[in-house]
């Protein structure tokens, strides 16, 4: 008989690409990933692993295997789900990412509502931008992703994801207190489109779509600068050294060198959950959409 976490060990190393990249997800050593390798070959009989230059490859008899694995993988996930939703309770953990202004603004109230209704449920959070925690749900390696896109530029949903919509948070501008358009309570994007921008790091969504946003209004963008967190942003803005997007989601504290405008048209991006169809059962990803949307309530 197939030993389950040999097979889950084998699945990481062809999901990750090596050993090594395996044992970090598993959250075990490197030599506890190639002792059970080890043992799963002598189970079948058969080679997995050969080496390829400093690295190793999966056998064609491994790569079988591994299409194997992800069904039976997929399958016992389905039944802990299934026996979770028999039971009813909301108990064991549960791993959620969650792009950064949603970390400060919504997991805080909703990890207090989750304490306080479930104290039998462990959760553990991530900081992880969409890019990165919705191949991870994808994959197992996190049960649920608050992720986020812009009402002109969806994000393609993975197969094998559902999703449910939290709420629709609205963006602002933020400007040098000098801009000439400065004391405007509302300002039409098109008149910025050819000012300097301060985005996030070149790997978010959000520049991303600010890059898009500019284009699609006739402009090659001028990133002027790149910083991931909001407040580096807004101090860089407040040096008069370009414009940002902020969201009124997690909003800090605006230094008052920086005037905030309402935009035409207005900028508004999406905020939903996803999660795995076969965890679609479990009482504690129906419990945390629940949390995520009464936390979310204020900021409607």
């Amino acid at each position: 008989m197939l030993d389950l976490e040999r097979l889950r060990a084998l699945h990481s190393v062809a999901t990750y690409g090596s050993v090594s990249a395996a044992a970090d997800v598993l959250h075990v050593t490197t030599s506890a990933v190639s002792q059970q390798l080890a043992k799963l070959e002598r189970e079948t009989g058969q080679k997995l692993l050969e080496r390829n230059g400093r690295g190793v490859r999966l056998t064609d008899a491994a790569e079988l295997l591994v299409e194997h694995a992800e069904h039976i993988l997929s399958l016992v996930e389905r039944a802990q789900a299934d026996l979770e939703a028999h039971r009813g309770a909301v108990v064991g953990r549960l791993t959620l990412g969650a792009f950064a202004t949603a970390v400060r603004g919504l997991i805080p109230e909703t990890l207090g509502r989750l304490g306080k209704d479930h104290p039998d449920l462990r959760v553990q959070v991530q900081e992880l931008d969409p890019t990165q925690s919705m191949p991870l749900v994808a994959r197992g390696d996190l049960d649920m992703a608050v992720v986020q896109d812009w009402n002109n530029e969806p994000l393609p949903t993975p197969e094998g994801l559902q999703k449910a919509r939290i709420f629709d948070d609205v963006a602002d501008v933020a400007l040098p207190g000098d801009h000439p358009l400065a004391a405007r309570t509302t300002v039409a994007l098109q008149d910025l489109v050819a000012d300097p921008w301060i985005s996030s790091s070149a790997d978010s969504i959000c520049c991303d779509w600010l890059i898009h946003t500019l284009r699609s209004l006739g402009a090659e963008p001028n990133i002027a600068h790149m910083a991931y967190e909001i407040p580096s942003q807004l101090v860089l803005v407040g040096a008069g050294l370009g414009n940002a997007i902020l969201p009124r989601l997690g909003r800090v504290t605006v230094p008052c060198e920086v005037a905030i405008a309402e935009t035409r048209p207005q900028l508004t991006r999406h905020v939903y959950a996803v999660w795995r169809e076969e965890a679609a059962r479990r009482p504690a990803i129906r419990a945390a959409l629940t949390a995520l949307r009464a936390a979310a309530v204020p900021a409607e």
